[in-house]
């Protein structure tokens, strides 16, 4: 295993990956090369760009319209008091800047849809979603089946979570639309309007990031086309298999194998 590319102190920084034989000195220097493109800096962002970036994931493409609030300090750990007011993918760039000088944040101060998809997700190795609403990620499954980019989808409510990779362009393999249907009508259920338990979405972003890495530097079980869902009122977790659904208008075709 040569790590002769890896400077001093990165061998010290990400020693914990190095000794592990599944990541070891090559796949480190995988991350460092890597680009992943998170949508939403919030509950379940905030936590996974503190995670990706002290694994040395080396581009971190920050998509997200919205500016702190004080309300987003019970749950947004990235922040603190003097970044109320400022762009969350900006206050999450200065955040990372803090924390690793290996990796980039790329701050995208837009709401991504289904006219600039293409544009903010392209080039990306893998795409985590954690937004807080049901036609952006739509939007953001339908185009990374298209571009065939794993796509890790994470969300919470109250004291539930919900986690999974997709890989719609496989076969035999479903994509969020394949899951949720499709209804662009759908009512979007906000932490608002709910609430959410603060610490939840800290594991559900450490989950999704977990499984970012996991798509960068395979490791263990290939988790693609499971479902995880988290009740942390009882403190129960279980894992689905989701069917890909045959009729799919985005993944039937991509899945289809070649004449």
């Amino acid at each position: 295993m040569s790590i002769a590319a890896l400077g001093d102190d990165q061998l010290d920084r990400y020693a914990r990956h190095i000794i592990l034989k599944e990541i070891g000195g090559e796949g480190q220097k995988r991350l460092l090369n890597a680009h992943v493109t998170l949508i939403g800096a919030g509950g379940i962002g905030s936590p996974a760009i503190q995670y990706l970036a002290g694994a040395g994931v080396g581009t971190l493409r920050v998509i997200d319209d919205d500016r702190v609030d004080l309300s987003n300090l019970q749950r947004q750990t990235l922040f603190d008091t003097a970044d109320i007011g400022a762009p969350k993918a900006e206050a999450a760039m200065r955040a990372v800047a803090r924390l690793n000088p290996d990796v980039k944040v790329v701050p995208i101060l837009q709401r991504l849809d289904a006219s600039n998809a293409e544009a903010l997700l392209h080039d990306s190795d893998v795409i985590l979603d954690g937004c807080d609403n049901f036609a952006t990620r739509l939007a953001v499954s339908d185009m990374a089946t298209r571009l065939r980019i794993p796509l890790v989808s994470a969300a919470v409510g109250q004291f539930e979570g919900q986690l999974s990779v997709f890989r719609g362009w496989e076969a035999g393999q479903p994509c969020y639309r394949c899951f949720v249907g499709n209804d662009p009508a759908r009512a979007d259920a906000s932490c608002a309007d709910q609430g959410v338990l603060g610490a939840l979405t800290g594991v559900m972003g450490s989950l999704a990031a977990l499984e970012a890495i996991r798509a960068l530097v395979p490791f263990g079980e290939d988790s693609a086309g499971k479902l995880l869902i988290a009740d942390l009122l009882s403190l129960r977790f279980r894992t689905l298999r989701l069917p890909p659904d045959p009729a799919c208008p985005a993944c039937a075709v991509e899945s289809c194998p070649a004449a």
